[in-house]
């Protein structure tokens, strides 16, 4: 007999495993989750912060208008993110970016993400000859940054989403992978350099909406699942000592707008019925609204804020130290976790690694996981 599964308890876990209770049972699912887990290891050095510290390569999946302040000319990175390394060996997130700065006011970056589950052995009998499956999800993004003035610069950034999380018993199925498509709007301010009594400084502030796009759907007839439109917002603050050291504390809030999860019929129960009703909200009215749909009103819509905190220590632009906290509220998953991170930079070439402590009852799957990027920056390069 065919069997055909989605894995809607992997799109509900593979981010985090959400509280059970009745009450905790508005934290916000949705699908393709992996592309809100950190992909590089500067922003997991950092807890996952981008939106408003300084530009690289892998600025594309946190803020890509800050590709209009990069330094080089071109650059290429690549990182790779083994996911839970304590059970399993070919669970692993992989990207690679590239960016293009034009001139002066412009540039443009292109990015791949890949996101695989591993392999899956299924037999219907213990004699049956078993048939491999491979699920994966991965994204392909383009975008373009401009400067609007010499301190602010926009961007806008296209996506290409697909997502293949069928497990089947028979090679003959009448489902099919997700596939779908998300935009991201960006802005991100520098300020000039300036002049304290015993240090110089530098501000930055950074804004995305990532993610907005249509819902995606694995077949005909079924659900049609929400992807994770996000919305970042954060501040960060250089300060420079002199050529050697310079210090970069920053802070994040993120906030998925995605409606929460309710009881539209009152029965005390988010059974079926509440499904389909809390499906025919629209994607796009779901960016405004989510702002003020939380059953329990502001207090609720405050615990599905997300912040970090983070530092970055640099000394002569080669050796890099991070450290950062991220919080998210236990009836909203519950992750909080302290990470670490280093970096070098030798000539062209920079090399990040960064590590992960959960502080919180629900264990990260990334707990314990060393998170590697490479990149190399060429060409010339802008002093602005």
């Amino acid at each position: 007999m065919k069997r055909t599964v989605i894995l809607s308890l992997v799109l509900s876990t593979i981010l985090t495993i959400k509280l059970q209770s009745q009450e905790q049972n508005r934290a916000i699912t949705t699908s393709t989750p992996f592309l809100l887990i950190a992909s590089d290891a500067r922003a997991a050095g950092l807890a996952d912060q981008g939106v408003a510290t300084s530009a690289d390569v892998f600025s594309q999946q946190w803020n890509p208008a800050k590709y209009a302040f990069i330094k080089n000319k071109q650059g290429v990175g690549v990182n790779y993110t083994p996911y839970l390394s304590n059970l399993v060996n070919d669970i692993f997130l992989g990207n690679i970016n590239y960016h293009n700065r034009l001139n002066e006011r412009s540039a443009v970056a292109a990015s791949f993400r890949y996101f695989s589950l591993g392999e899956i052995e299924f037999r219907e009998t213990a004699d049956q000859l078993g048939l491999i499956q491979k699920p994966n999800e991965l994204t392909i993004d383009i975008s373009y940054a401009l400067k609007l003035d010499e301190r602010f610069s926009m961007a806008v950034a296209g996506r290409y989403l697909r997502s293949d999380l069928r497990l089947s018993t028979t090679n003959s199925d009448d489902t099919a992978p997700g596939s779908g498509f998300g935009v991201d709007i960006a802005g991100f301010y520098r300020s000039d350099e300036i002049a304290f009594r015993s240090f110089n400084g530098r501000w930055r502030a950074g804004v995305s909406v990532s993610n907005i796009g249509p819902k995606i759907k694995y077949d005909d007839a079924g659900q049609e699942n929400f992807i994770p439109t996000n919305f970042r917002l954060g501040g960060s603050f250089d300060f420079i000592f002199n050529d050697e050291n310079r210090i970069t504390p920053s802070i994040e809030f993120s906030k998925l707008l995605v409606p929460t999860p309710q009881d539209f019929d009152g029965d005390g129960v988010i059974g079926v019925e509440d499904t389909n009703e809390y499906n025919e909200i629209s994607e796009y009215s779901a960016i405004f609204s989510s702002w003020g749909d939380a059953p329990d009103g502001f207090s609720e819509e405050l615990k599905e804020i997300i912040w970090s905190l983070g530092a970055e220590y640099m000394y002569q632009d080669v050796f890099a130290f991070r450290a950062g906290y991220f919080n998210e509220s236990e009836e909203k998953g519950a992750r909080k976790f302290l990470s670490l991170g280093a970096g070098f930079k030798y000539n062209i070439v920079n090399l990040d690694i960064s590590y992960l402590f959960s502080t919180s009852a629900v264990r990260s799957p990334l707990e314990g996981t060393l998170r590697f990027g490479l990149s190399f920056n060429f060409g010339d390069e802008y002093y602005d």
